[in-house]
């Protein structure tokens, strides 16, 4: 591993590659030391050549010139180890190049391996994650317009007067899924490799839940385990009682993941606390504060996973809400001994309704645009022409 570490024949083209996706990769030291970690440098080639969506055996093989019979065993194993995600189709499969970030960043931690050095990788995309947040890896994941990813609010603490629509409800997803499986935290189980816990309690598996085909591939490579809708309902709820925060795809339809986060693990609610507010989209709800019943015992700024409450030390403490980081969750209020704290409804932009128009929106608002469209252009063109 690591032997073709900077390779300009192998690492560059990845990383190039890695960058025509909505969320790239900076190109740095650390990057590529975790690159040449991940994959081999035939794995790295095979990689660099893929296309920016979904292709077949076939197209791969004209792609990389590499014969089926020797390239389908090495796409296999990259589908194990979360570098590529494989999708059977009739008698077909295609097979698309994960990104780094929604994708094999986490899928490396998804499962207990011995094929990587993973206290190594730890070490490595942590620093990776967090060196240079203003300019750095951060900027590239939470600098957008528009967000990956977005916050779900706790329907119970919601006013019964509210209307919350189906894409806000974390149980009305799972039911609405065609499939679902659970698997390890990527960031607890990181952090785990780092000698760190979690400050809540929460468990590394059993507590991070895919839906759909992203979740048929995890089961099937080892990611996940198939849950059943119940199953799903109870992690929910064990995930409630913890006060973790629900974080799903920024669409309204048919979202791919529910994470269950907390503020001392979690990367996506790191990059709040980093000072990206608007890096994950928030629920139309926020946080009200009751002052007559508040105590300012501090408890809630404690359980608060976006740090969006704090006691003013002026003249006396007071609790105030920084609005403008608040995702609208909820999960501080069931902690409030004085039951001080309540959600009130709040407009917000509606969300993408697909991943491919959340997509479409982030690469035009990054300028990436272009080598989608050529590229949707070149296939249509290598389709046989049908006489209607």
């Amino acid at each position: 591993m690591g032997h073709h570490l900077g390779s300009k024949s192998s690492i560059i083209p990845l990383i190039d590659r890695l960058n025509k996706y909505p969320i790239g990769l900076v190109d740095n030291e650390k990057l590529r030391q975790i690159l040449a970690l991940l994959f081999s440098e035939e794995e790295a080639f095979i990689a660099s050549r893929f296309p920016l969506e979904e292709a077949t055996l076939t197209e791969l093989s004209r792609l990389t010139r590499v014969d089926p019979e020797r390239l389908e065993p090495i796409l296999n194993g990259m589908a194990d180890k979360g570098l590529v995600m494989d999708m059977p189709y009739g008698k077909k499969t295609y097979y698309l190049l994960m990104p780094g970030l929604i994708g094999f960043f986490e899928f490396t931690f998804m499962k207990q391996r011995a094929d990587l050095p993973i206290a190594e990788l730890a070490k490595l995309m942590h620093e990776y994650l967090h060196d240079d947040p203003q300019s750095g890896q951060a900027k590239e994941f939470f600098g957008s317009k528009t967000q990956l990813t977005r916050s779900l609010p706790y329907e119970e603490h919601i006013p019964v007067s509210s209307t919350i629509t189906t894409y806000e409800s974390a149980r009305e997803i799972i039911k609405n899924a065609s499939f679902g499986a659970v698997g390890m935290c990527y960031c607890r189980h990181k952090k785990e490799h780092m000698d760190q816990t979690c400050e809540k309690g929460a468990p590394v598996a059993n507590i991070c839940i895919s839906l759909g085909t992203g979740a048929r591939f995890l089961a099937r490579r080892g990611f996940a385990e198939q849950k059943t809708t119940n199953e799903l309902l109870a992690i929910i709820d064990q995930a409630r009682d913890l006060n973790l925060t629900h974080i799903t795809d920024n669409i309204r339809h048919k979202p791919s993941f529910i994470c269950n986060c907390c503020s001392c693990c979690c990367e996506l609610l790191a990059g709040i606390q980093e000072g990206y507010t608007d890096g994950v989209a928030k629920a139309n709800f926020t946080v009200q504060i009751n002052e007559e019943a508040c105590t300012d015992c501090g408890i809630c700024t404690k359980v608060c996973n976006a740090k969006a409450l704090e006691l003013l030390q002026e003249n006396q403490r007071k609790l105030k809400v920084l609005e403008d980081v608040c995702l609208g969750c909820g999960a501080c209020i069931s902690s409030c001994p004085s039951e001080a704290l309540s959600l009130i409804p709040i407009q917000r932009p509606e969300p993408p309704n697909k991943k491919g128009d959340m997509f479409f929106s982030i690469l035009k608002e990054k300028k990436r645009l272009k080598p989608f469209v050529l590229e949707r252009v070149k296939k249509t063109l290598r389709r046989p022409f049908v006489k209607s």
